[in-house]
């Protein structure tokens, strides 16, 4: 007979995301992530856990990350980031409106990879967080085929919600300030409703985002999915197509060939004009916050400028003969437009920093850089 001592008594089964004394929660690792990869995120320590710190957690701080829209002026930027982080990126792009030449650099790096998908479409893929920001974001862009832009919203989110539902990774999705339509409340904090009109031809673009809104919320409640959600104002910088047809590459377009500068309406609405770094910055000040952080957060600069400044300022940093030229303002255009940053200050700690000429001058370089019968239009619109 074996002695009885010999036996060793079977260890108990703790949660997947409790440590082997504490039986705690790991801080920072939610429970959906360590259900899912459980040898990436159980402890094998008897430290208890006020004493973990990031070297006794197995989890490897470089994660896989899905960018969706990721060729494009925003997710160009986050994904050179988030590869200079380390981290292995998969770009998803259908290339309606951003250009290769945006992410080209980034092709021969080993942590990057690029597929052509369109997020209408379901994408099956292993990723730890995913970053939303598949759909065109320009009114001659986003118009140009207003039912294929609501199913980019809707259907995209279904989609990436469901794969993060799946793989247990945190989503991020990129909303926008037109959610708030034509604000009767201004400035425009997150908890202002929007005045939108749904048959305008806007509507296309508002509510699609307004519904992969809720989406987001959706899941979150019913399903338990880890979202991030931002209302993105005004932002310029490099990687902004030439042709996209939006206020801050139309006047540089036209500053730089000393075209007359097309102002629609009287020049006195107003917008506010965030560079992209700063705004890139409030990305992964959001993901990376504490999981009850999930806004809607606004991100933009709470300057404020009226158009007409704006084209005043770009005619001067050019150095332009460009005159002033005045059309009508199109329906449903907002007349004003400015955010209130108090969550974004308070809950991340950011606030832009970069000053509007300071990254005019940066836009107005990159643009002087660029060869523009290289670049296919999108859409059939002309600089006006």
């Amino acid at each position: 007979m074996i002695p009885k001592e010999n036996f060793q008594e079977k260890p108990k089964k703790l949660p997947r995301n409790c440590d082997k004394t504490s039986k705690e929660k790991i801080p920072g690792v939610s429970l959906a992530q360590s259900n899912r990869y459980p040898n990436r995120f159980t402890v094998f320590s008897v430290i208890p856990t006020s004493e973990l710190t990031e070297r006794t957690i197995m989890a490897s701080p470089l994660k896989r990350i899905l960018v969706t829209g990721g060729a494009g002026f925003l997710g160009s930027h986050l994904c050179q980031r988030l590869v200079d982080k380390g981290h292995d990126v998969i770009c998803a792009d259908n290339f309606f409106t951003s250009q290769k030449s945006n992410i080209a650099h980034l092709l021969g790096k080993p942590n990057f990879e690029l597929i052509r998908h369109d997020v209408t479409q379901p994408l099956w893929v292993e990723v730890d967080e995913i970053y939303n920001l598949a759909c065109p974001a320009s009114p001659v862009h986003y118009q140009y085929n207003a039912i294929k832009t609501v199913k980019t919203s809707v259907m995209g989110a279904i989609n990436m919600l469901g794969l993060a539902k799946r793989v247990g990774a945190k989503i991020f999705q990129a909303s926008t300030s037109e959610v708030y339509g034509d604000p009767d409340v201004h400035p425009q904090p997150e908890s202002y409703r929007g005045n939108v009109n749904p048959i305008g031809l806007r509507a296309c673009y508002d509510e699609g985002k307004r519904c992969a809104e809720t989406l987001f919320f959706d899941y979150h409640r019913q399903n338990g999915v880890n979202i991030r959600v931002v209302r993105i104002f005004n932002t310029y910088g490099p990687h902004m197509h030439p042709y996209d047809g939006r206020v801050v590459s139309n006047f540089i377009i036209q500053a730089l060939n000393n075209e007359n500068i097309t102002i629609y309406g009287d020049g006195s609405q107003t917008r506010s004009f965030c560079y992209v770094d700063d705004l890139i910055n409030g990305f992964l000040k959001l993901m990376d916050a504490p999981d009850d952080c999930i806004g809607p957060v606004n991100l933009g600069n709470p300057g404020e400028f009226t158009i007409k400044q704006l084209a005043e300022i770009v005619i001067k940093l050019v150095g332009s003969n460009s005159q002033l030229v005045y059309k009508d303002l199109p329906k449903d255009d907002p007349t004003q437009r400015r955010p209130i940053i108090t969550q974004a200050q308070e809950k991340l700690g950011w606030e832009p920093k970069v000053k509007l000429e300071d990254g005019l001058k940066k836009t107005i370089a990159y643009f002087q850089s660029l060869q523009l019968d290289q670049f296919r239009r999108p859409t059939n619109h002309q600089i006006q």
